[in-house]
């Protein structure tokens, strides 16, 4: 036992002679949690996860001999959980509405039982990551019990099919160094610790969210990174909203760190409500939620991102694909910032340490495609959001960001003012797996992808500097392919990028929707300009009704009607030969 000697906010100093960095510690009357962050000869300083108003010198405070863990087992599966993986809905059972300080409930429920089915018997060689046995922990989603990662040895008993608390022992083990060890449903894990595995594999399949800017043209693969940068307004709650809803991850973990509670608010009202789109369910069924909103502790939130990971990785242990959206990593490097200048630490670029850029580059490493322990494959795909104040993107944590991530979805307060949603910039967007995405798109939908992809966006990047021109000196001094050019982007813009979150046809499109609906922009584009190349004035080409019809085609043809859309489009050059027949004709009849 010791005692507190200064508080100064979050930041506290104990006199704790045996305490070891990254202990967890419980101080006061009320047993605030926090973790040491640094020894001072017998003197330890903690950061606090709780308000700590009214704690006082002399006080007393505990070692509690472990890292900051997460409990691991069927359960987690539809739970709202803090930023300490305390579950909200059991603490503001225990508390109400404003939740006390020194709560610790468990993580897991202790009074349901499980239905276990063991896969191995007794004599069985065990090493850390393989399945003991499967629980199914929603109607969706079948739990494999693993072996802890640190475990090695011998079964000796594994308990019979039947029901079983995430508390009772299920299996004995005689290790390699002679001790017994029980195991249960559950195991925990230390969160700033990556959950080993055999070999980090290359990401191989898309992540397909059913976001045309997105799919098609900045692509995210399974066990990517990818960063969300973007004004306040702009759309990156709603974005991720959509990702979570329908990208084909098998689970769905979602960390509002330091977001306004409003927001947090809107994300746990929205989820619930939703239907998992692969299998007619309750999307909360295959989903994790932690929540960590603005007015809660500033160092919680540093803590949150990790324990959303370690919950992660623990599905991708199970062999699951496993999308993390943490909204947002600003917030998070704001704690850093916090907590770095009450340590006095030297600030470097706008008050930031200066560790926040490997701070940044080691938790997006811990994204990936991996050969799990158990010899399976799973994933992690990182997708962070940042908010840039003023939409600054120089700024040190989207600086830092755009140098880790493999793909970036920059948001434009332009576009959002203009209503054009998603508001993702194709012009500050990038994305570095195209070469990757191309093979899954060849095989699956069309081998033409990545040309039209590249087609696409070189019409924009045209377009761009031809709206310059216009701005300066007017359309009339363009000429009728570059006016033909600039509609021809229009419609690549309202009939492909613009995507309405609230359609019920629109909301979600299928890649072969996405693919034929760019096909048919470009075929557009292309069968104007031979138009023009045989005489037809570009005012006649901008009269033509099929421009109006073909930006709404999204929202008309479902991604079940993709022959139906298949047709619509093959029919786009006889509008086309009819409408040159008819310039020609005056022609031939002198």
């Amino acid at each position: 036992m010791g005692y507190v000697i200064e508080v100064n906010g979050p930041i506290v100093r104990l006199h704790l002679p045996a305490a070891t960095i990254g202990e967890q510690v419980r101080v006061g009357a009320l047993g605030l949690a926090g973790e040491v962050i640094a020894r001072e000869g017998d003197e330890a300083v903690a950061q606090m996860y709780e308000h700590t108003d009214g704690l006082r010198a002399g006080e007393a405070a505990e070692g509690l001999r472990r890292p900051l863990t997460v409990e691991l087992g069927p359960g987690l599966l539809g739970t709202l959980y803090d930023g300490l993986q305390r579950p909200l809905t059991e603490l503001r059972a225990a508390s109400g509405d404003r939740i006390a300080r020194g709560l610790d409930l468990p993580a897991l429920p202790r009074a349901r039982r499980w239905p276990f089915s063991p896969r191995l018997a007794a004599g069985a060689r065990l090493n850390g990551g393989e399945v003991l046995g499967t629980v199914q922990e929603t109607a969706s989603i079948e739990h494999r019990i693993l072996v802890p990662p640190d475990v090695r040895g011998e079964l000796l008993e594994l308990a019979p099919p039947g029901e079983y608390t995430v508390t009772e022992g299920i299996a004995r083990v005689r290790q390699d160094d002679g001790r017994i060890r029980q195991l249960m449903l559950s195991h925990r894990w230390p969160v700033r610790t990556p959950r080993p595995y055999r070999y980090r594999d290359h990401a191989v399949l898309p992540l397909i969210t059913g976001q045309r800017i997105l799919d098609t043209f900045y692509p995210l693969l399974k066990g990517g990174k990818a960063a969300i940068p973007g004004p306040f307004g702009a759309g990156k709650t709603v974005l991720q909203q959509q990702i979570a809803r329908w990208c084909n991850a098998q689970i769905v973990v979602f960390v509002g760190c330091g977001e306004r509670g409003n927001e947090l608010t809107d994300v746990l009202d929205f989820m619930p409500r939703l239907t998992d789109p692969y299998s007619g369910r309750p999307l909360l069924e295959r989903t994790l939620l932690v929540a960590n909103t603005s007015n809660m502790p500033v160092v919680a939130r540093e803590a949150s991102v990790y324990v959303g990971i370690t919950l992660a990785e623990y599905y991708r242990d199970q062999g699951y694909d496993v999308v993390m959206l943490a909204d947002s990593t600003s917030r998070w490097a704001e704690a850093l910032r916090e907590v770095a200048g009450r340590l006095g630490q030297m600030p470097v670029e706008e008050g930031y340490p200066a560790y926040l850029g490997s701070r940044l580059a080691a938790f997006y490493e811990r994204a990936g495609r991996v050969q799990t322990l158990a010899g399976g494959y799973g994933s992690v795909t990182l997708i962070g959001t940042v908010s840039p104040p003023g939409g600054d993107f120089s700024e040190p944590v989207t600086r830092h960001t755009k140098e880790i991530v493999q793909t970036f979805w920059a948001l434009s307060r332009e576009l959002a003012d203009a209503r054009h949603y998603p508001a993702v910039d194709w012009v500050e967007s990038f994305c570095g797996d195209v070469t990757a995405a191309a093979r899954w798109w060849t095989t699956n939908v069309d081998a033409g992808w990545q040309a039209a992809r590249a087609e696409a966006l070189a019409l924009l990047a045209a377009s761009a500097e031809l709206t310059r021109i216009v701005n300066l000196v007017g359309v009339e001094a363009l000429s009728a392919e570059q006016r033909w050019t600039l509609e021809a982007a229009a419609l690549i813009k309202e009939g492909v990028l613009q995507q309405s979150a609230l359609d019920p046809v629109d909301s979600h499109a299928a890649p072969a929707k996405q693919y034929l609906l760019l096909r048919a922009m470009l075929d557009i584009h292309a069968q104007g300009m031979r138009a023009l190349g045989l005489g037809v004035p570009v005012r006649r080409l901008l009269e033509l009704p099929l421009l109006v019809e073909a930006r709404r085609w999204k929202g008309h043809y479902g991604s079940e009607e993709v022959e139906a859309l298949r047709a619509r489009v093959a029919s786009i050059p006889q509008v086309f030969e009819a409408l040159v027949r008819t310039h020609q004709a005056p022609d031939a009849r002198g």
